[in-house]
């Protein structure tokens, strides 16, 4: 009996940080990847939420279910996915890298320091790993995550009011190198980073990235698309684009390169927005009615997501889904000259999740249309 308590107590796994660095869901499980749709304020089902109700989709679920807390519960999917920044102890086996064109202490009066005047990207991401695997949450918040100095995470109140679209994928370690490419090419600005000397070694990109250098190979580069497979399998299509693409991200390459349509939801609320354009053989037309989840009908001026869906299901795609591309950047006269990007997964479930959310689109014409 004395051996077998030994041997349990050697074989026990050692304190409470055996978690891997993995995206997590509502339950606390790890998982290979998640969609997250932050609802926006007005109109809800739940008036107490504020704001603050989303709808989520991880692998292995059959379509959106509605968050179990609020956005800003430390409980909830994306508290316990980003909340890992702040509960691991500080250490030289974790690599973060925080960025946001809208960083943090603009919320509270801060000087606005947002990029577009020298070409910085229109991008926002959180980047965080140790040596075996990490994860990429790529979303459209302002002024999020808090940096790790703040000790804990927290949802801002700037993010409160519209819609916002995450996507979170858990990654080997081996594929945090081209995604350290991607960022570069996007130009981001990153308010907060570490990448020690253990993990730069394996992962140079990622720390020209926290250093704000950019690689030979990088530095011409207009724009760049990579397959990331994550760590379960799923195959995802990184598009980054620089200033030097000087065009739409949407129009002039994704629906090319997918050889799809595209109905496209971005933050319209800004000068030289982009209309619906039919012009290279391939639609690519602007939301303007959502309904995610059946939930409840709000206009494209209430949400500040970016995410594009094809209107139907790829030819030969995996089950008949078609593609579903969620990003950082908008259709504006502006970010065309700014870096930015979007990942794109080919997949039944999640196509279907987003594709009967876009009710209403502009047509190339001019006038709404069923989308």
């Amino acid at each position: 009996m004395l051996l077998l308590l030994s041997l349990l107590i050697v074989c026990a796994p050692l304190g409470g940080d055996t978690s891997p660095i993995s995206c997590y869901n509502d339950q606390g499980d790890a998982v290979d990847w998640f969609y997250l749709y932050k609802l926006p304020k007005e109109g809800g089902r739940k008036p107490a939420g504020k704001g603050e109700t989303y709808l989520l989709l991880d692998k292995g679920s059959e379509g959106w279910t509605e968050g179990k807390v609020t956005v800003n519960d430390t409980r909830g999917a994306l508290g316990q996915t980003v909340g890992q920044l702040y509960s691991q102890e500080k250490n030289s086996e974790l690599a973060y890298i925080l960025y946001n064109d809208q960083k943090p202490a603009e919320e509270f009066g801060g000087r606005r320091t947002e990029s577009g005047a020298n070409g910085g990207g229109h991008t926002k991401g959180v980047v965080l790993l140790d040596k075996n695997q990490g994860f990429w949450l790529v979303h459209s918040t302002p002024h999020f995550p808090p940096e790790r100095q703040e000790g804990h995470f927290y949802y801002p109140s700037s993010g409160v009011n519209n819609g916002q679209n995450f996507i979170c994928v858990t990654y080997p370690l081996q594929r945090f190198q081209a995604i350290g490419e991607q960022l570069q090419i996007n130009q981001p600005n990153v308010y907060d980073c570490d990448v020690p000397e253990s993990l730069a070694s394996l992962v140079p990109a990622l720390a020209a990235v926290c250093h704000r250098k950019l690689s030979p190979h990088v530095k011409t580069a207009s724009n760049r698309s990579v397959t990331l497979t994550s760590a379960g399998g799923t195959d995802f299509i990184s598009f980054a684009k620089g200033a030097k693409f000087d065009d739409d991200l949407y129009h002039a390459w994704v629906a090319p390169a997918l050889k799809s349509d595209l109905l496209v939801q971005f933050w319209v609320r800004s000068t030289g927005i982009l209309p619906s354009n039919c012009s290279l053989g391939w639609k690519v037309l602007d939301i303007t009615l959502i309904n995610p989840g059946q939930t409840f009908t709000f206009k494209n001026t209430q949400d500040h997501s970016k995410w594009a869906v094809s209107p139907r299901a790829a030819r030969g795609g995996s089950g008949g889904g078609g593609w579903v591309c969620v990003g950082d950047i908008n259709r504006n006269e502006a970010e065309e000259r700014r870096g930015g990007g979007t990942v794109c997964l080919q997949d039944p479930v999640v196509w279907k999740a987003y594709r009967t959310a876009a009710l209403e689109c502009e047509s190339c014409g001019g006038g709404e249309v069923q989308c």
